[in-house]
């Protein structure tokens, strides 16, 4: 806790994440539009790794951002000696630092910081569970360091084995999107997208990585009259494409790659509904959702473990199917096709549901007020910040 902050005095919060933007992730979008929203009531520097050994230092929309060398990466997870010199070197009134993270939490725990620490915790580590379990001795350290934990939902946080014996430091808030960034499309490209592709679009974006479950969405596909657009790059192009061949459904599922960030509300708003198939706990909140919903769409999700189904509701703003369960994923698609009516009510109540829920302004509130808590202010200056 905090001795208190000098009247008239900015606090120093220094962003730790893995990677920051133009690299694409839901952590990574996150990071970066948490720390623009923060700029007017705090000094703000983030630190994460670069991709190779080089140092960078940038000015991106107003927020200082380094890049530190990677000398080596270990189960994914990259190191950087040099994190803990500018640690050291920032005296940061407050440590956010974005989990999971493991080089990191070593950087911390090394550099000495003696101030406040504030983790997020976007998700458990689900694939590397040998990595995980060895490491967990030194995530129970700096869990037992940080003040105050930052988790998406309470669902996440309960049902969290990294979080078990840590419930009384969790704070619930909410990611948020800048939601006006949603509002805005080219209607002359959203006519041209559903010429091309059109009528009856579903539509899915993310990663191509174990956990989307993209692979379920290809088969429903074959159950459905649409077509599936999916947006997003990874590891698993070459077999997702072996699926579509191999199905038969090229004419009819495509995926499209990266589409510039500009560019991307115009296929949500081309599209008749949003899928995010996910199938493990690894998808731990699905901030892609939230962007479907800003744009009036639909959204089928999975009853995963997760904070997931608690961002689009089943039977008010989409469908919740079981995880990789081909005809559910099926069925549910069929009805919001076939429906209008139904389509447009679960389309409107998503769109009012992210502006009351799930803008940055309010995640952005809700942060400020737990720094200037640990802080020890007896001002909180969160009045400039207005929830849309």
């Amino acid at each position: 806790m905090s001795d208190g902050l000098r009247p008239g005095r900015r606090p120093r919060v220094l962003q730790i994440g893995k990677f920051y933007a133009p690299f694409r992730g839901g952590i990574e979008s996150h990071v970066a539009d948490q720390s623009e929203a923060l700029l007017e009531h705090a000094d703000v520097k983030v630190i994460v790794a670069n991709h190779d050994r080089t140092l960078s230092r940038e000015t991106r929309n107003g927020v200082s951002v380094t890049r530190l060398p990677t000398w080596i990466n270990v189960a994914g997870a990259p190191i950087c000696p040099a994190m803990v010199r500018e640690i050291r070197e920032f005296q940061p009134d407050i440590i956010h630092l974005h989990l999971p993270n493991p080089g990191a939490v070593l950087a911390i725990l090394a550099s000495g910081h003696s101030g406040n620490l504030v983790c997020t915790y976007h998700s458990d580590v689900v694939r590397q569970r040998f990595f995980a379990r060895a490491f967990q001795p030194v995530m129970d350290r700096i869990l037992k360091r940080t003040d105050a934990i930052v988790v998406s939902s309470w669902k996440y946080a309960r049902s969290s084995p990294g979080l078990r014996s840590f419930q009384s430091r969790c704070r619930v808030i909410p990611f948020g999107i800048v939601h006006t960034r949603f509002e805005q499309q080219d209607e002359s490209q959203v006519e041209a997208i559903r010429n091309q592709f059109g009528p009856r679009i579903v539509l899915g974006v993310g990663r191509l990585v174990y956990y989307k479950g993209f692979e379920y969405l290809i088969r429903a596909m074959e159950r459905v009259d649409g077509t599936l657009l999916v947006i997003g790059t990874g590891r698993l192009h070459e077999a997702l494409s072996a699926e579509i061949r191999d199905r038969g459904l090229h004419a009819r599922v495509h995926l499209l790659g990266d589409v510039p960030d500009a560019q991307l509300a115009n296929y949500y708003r081309a599209a008749d509904i949003f899928v995010l198939p996910s199938v493990e706990r690894s998808e731990a909140f699905g901030i892609v959702q939230l962007e479907a919903m800003a744009c009036g769409k639909p959204v089928i999700n999975t009853q995963i473990d997760s904070s997931v189904p608690c961002v689009s509701e089943n039977g008010a703003t989409g469908i919740t199917v079981p995880p990789k369960d081909v005809d559910a994923l099926a069925d549910a698609i069929r009805v919001l096709l076939d429906n209008d009516a139904l389509r447009r009510s679960y389309g409107e109540a998503a769109r009012r549901r992210v502006h009351d829920r799930f803008t940055i302004e309010a995640a952005t509130n809700d942060l400020l007020r737990l720094y200037f808590e640990l802080l020890g202010c007896e001002v909180n200056p969160v009045r400039c910040i207005h929830s849309a």
